[in-house]
């Protein structure tokens, strides 16, 4: 019996762990950011798709022989891993594990597409986590999600705090992202996703939420 009990910890750590208490308020917050999420969203991808993705979507096609989405394995709530979309903005042979924030100029240079690299810069890269959001993975504002492999030093750190970012659904911008840059320090953003957990309420959200929007031009892109 204990064997096997050690063994179901071993395969579901998460549903094991004790879960963090939210403060009352922080409880009856959350129901109602998710609420939020599925309208934006809904919102959000109506937008897209009247003003950019009926164009982009095609037009990156061309650009990465017929590739237009880059989906990849993420790390969100309770440690569940998802996929996250977006549109490809490097070249096929790119190493899909490396992000461009870890790269030098110049191999950043001839790893991206032209219309890849306008994608990245205007963030119309991230617009397709809209769909994520909707269907419950995300969050407009939360933890970014780190990749489900090669980024182990970011899982440990995570894990030794109390609120940590698996505590919460990952966002597409949030309070690491917006402190640190294109700063990949796992250490750094360990402690900032667990300062926003501790401290997550609707105005924080707002304020996160504006502080994206106003980075996103001419801002270098994070993970």
């Amino acid at each position: 019996m204990i064997a096997i009990r050690e063994q179901f910890i071993s395969r579901f750590p998460a549903l094991m762990a004790d879960k963090y208490q939210f403060k009352t308020s922080q409880k009856i917050y959350l129901p109602f950011k998710r609420l939020i999420a599925i309208f934006g969203s809904i919102v959000g991808i109506v937008l897209c798709f009247a003003f950019l993705w009926w164009w982009v979507i095609p037009v990156n096609c061309f650009f990465t022989k017929f590739h237009p989405f880059f989906v990849q394995e993420r790390v969100g709530k309770h440690k569940k891993v998802f996929k996250m979309v977006k549109f490809r903005s490097m070249r096929l042979d790119a190493n899909p594990n490396l992000a461009p924030s870890d790269m030098n100029k110049d191999t950043q240079k001839s790893m991206e597409t032209g219309f890849g690299k306008f994608l990245r810069k205007s963030s119309i890269d991230e617009t397709p986590q809209l769909l994520n959001i909707f269907i419950g993975q995300m969050a407009f504002i939360g933890p970014r999600p780190g990749a489900a492999h090669f980024e182990e030093a970011l899982i440990a750190a995570r894990e030794s705090y109390t609120p940590s970012a698996y505590d919460v659904r990952p966002g597409m911008g949030g309070y690491a992202q917006h402190k640190m840059g294109r700063e990949h320090d796992p250490e750094t953003k360990a402690k900032l996703d667990h300062e926003y957990v501790q401290n997550i309420s609707f105005w924080f959200d707002v304020k996160l939420f504006f502080g994206t929007i106003f980075r996103l031009f001419g801002a270098g892109k994070g993970r």
